[in-house]
């Protein structure tokens, strides 16, 4: 059994907790939180731009702490699973990892690439098992078109463009600031240059147009480079747009034998499938690839977890969660915003 002690309850420890209830292997057995009513197990207040609102948990047999250095001590915890802002993450997963604890933090693993680095470099040189949830490579329609890409199931990907778009959000007080989440470049767009590393491997450069305020990228067009040759991958990304769009994303891939499309959103409110996951084969006939979507809101939380535990238990590699790859992700995010600013290819 892992034991999770979550340190924050914002709406992503909400998520990761309800994540964690599908989980025979998995509990929670420890909250960390300043709020009164949250210790108390009144979450009503949290709401996301998924998923239901928060409501009235049983936190019987949890473990409530306003101090995230005592639930970092308490013996009961094997993991900390780290849903702070992202300004919050550098010092609580130093802590973790200095008391030898395995660290699940949320994506990004920092805003500042120098404190980014600090916390890898600290796991690595500590041997302590760290992990960046970075959720997108277990969503069906992505963790499909990631095997399909890695694998070569429809030859070699040839190219391909993202797209992954909000308006400025009003929901969370804590996104209120993107200064404090590194622009849209980062808090959103990271998304897109995760998967790409992830599936694709790391680009060597990149060239970017874009929107930059406050010196954070806000909206940006890339070109993804590798050094002697790869696919030809863009994508775009951003927070500009109109209020009707709180969300939108999709891809497009171009395989020797096959191309893949899929684009959903939240217009007006309303969630819309604009293209169901579809494979345009080579003999002019379209399919829609068998996808296993469990009912639940947070079941790509539910698998990101269930990866961690079994990475923990010797069963897995870390796959999608390995730190490195999150820190080449946020490595393109740095040479996104250089590129826009100089108006030239940046090496990563």
């Amino acid at each position: 059994m892992v034991r999770v002690g979550i340190v924050g309850i914002g709406f992503m420890g909400y998520t990761h907790f309800e994540a964690i209830r599908a989980l025979s292997n998995v509990q929670v057995s420890a909250v960390c939180t300043r709020n009164p009513r949250k210790l108390a197990g009144d979450w009503t207040m949290i709401q996301g731009n998924f998923g239901p609102p928060g409501g009235h948990v049983d936190l019987s047999g949890v473990h409530g702490y306003t101090d995230y250095r005592e639930l970092i001590a308490d013996p009961d915890v094997d993991l900390v699973d780290i849903c702070l802002p992202t300004d919050q993450h550098r010092e609580v997963a130093l802590a973790a990892v200095a008391a030898g604890k395995p660290v699940l933090v949320e994506k990004p693993i920092c805003v500042d690439l120098k404190d980014a680095r600090d916390i890898v470099s600290a796991a690595d040189a500590a041997g302590v098992p760290l992990f960046v949830a970075h959720v997108l490579p277990f969503m069906p329609e992505f963790e499909y078109a990631a095997r399909a890409i890695r694998s070569e199931t429809y030859g070699k990907l040839l190219g391909g463009h993202l797209r992954r778009v909000i308006c400025p959000p009003d929901w969370s007080a804590d996104m209120a600031d993107f200064r404090r989440l590194g622009g849209w470049g980062i808090d959103l767009h990271i998304h897109d240059n995760h998967f790409i590393r992830y599936a694709c491997g790391r680009p060597d450069s990149v060239f970017s147009q874009g929107l930059l305020q406050d010196g954070f990228v806000n909206h940006v067009h890339t070109v993804y480079r590798w050094d002697g040759g790869g696919p030809a991958i863009s994508a775009v990304s951003g927070g500009i747009a109109a209020s009707g769009l709180q969300f939108m994303h999709g891809f497009e891939f171009y395989f020797e034998r096959a191309t893949l499309l899929f684009e959903a959103g939240t217009y007006a409110g309303e969630w819309t499938v604009d293209r169901p996951l579809s494979l345009v084969n080579s003999d002019g006939t379209i399919s829609q690839p068998d996808l296993d979507v469990p009912d639940s809101w947070c079941a790509a939380f539910t698998e990101e977890i269930r990866t961690v535990a079994a990475s923990l238990e010797g069963n897995a590699s870390p796959g999608a969660l390995d730190a490195r790859t999150a820190l080449d992700a946020l490595e393109i995010c740095y040479a996104e915003a250089r590129s826009i600013e100089s108006g030239q290819v940046c090496s990563i």
